[in-house]
């Protein structure tokens, strides 16, 4: 989708700046845009989609900071060498577990977000399957 999106994007740039119709065509493309641009319901998912950027922006940046402050704890914590190193190793398994699990509910927050607003009120199939349980490895 990323691929199609970028093509008629660089179709569309393309177009505008390699046009031989000169300063007036581009007028025209730029007036007609700005009138796309601007149709409410445009708009209304230009902010549906501002509104979701601003509150999941924040959430694996969190998670990594706070994972390197454990991390920082683990490593600087009273014991023998042997130990800080053992206890940052545990605290780095648990903090890129916490990690992906907030990089996880980013996208599935995302994936429930675009649905919503394509109208689907069922998730895809897809995403069904990466959130389902995965069975454990033979001999783990």
């Amino acid at each position: 989708m990323k691929g199609k999106f970028g093509l008629v994007v660089g179709l569309g740039v393309g177009y505008v700046l390699g046009t031989r119709a000169g300063r007036e065509r581009y007028e025209q493309i730029k007036k007609q845009w700005l009138k796309v641009w601007n149709l409410d319901p445009v708009q209304a998912q230009v902010h549906k989609v501002q509104d979701f950027a601003k509150t999941q922006a924040a959430a694996v940046p969190q998670a990594l900071w706070t994972g390197a402050v454990k991390i920082v704890k683990a490593a600087t914590s009273d014991g023998t060498p042997g130990q800080r190193v053992d206890t940052t190793i545990a605290s780095g398994k648990t903090v890129a577990a916490d990690v992906k699990q907030a990089a996880e509910e980013t996208v599935a927050a995302a994936e429930a977000s675009a649905a919503a607003a394509a109208g689907r009120t069922k998730p895809r199939a897809a995403s069904a399957a990466k959130s389902a349980p995965k069975k454990p490895a033979a001999g783990s």
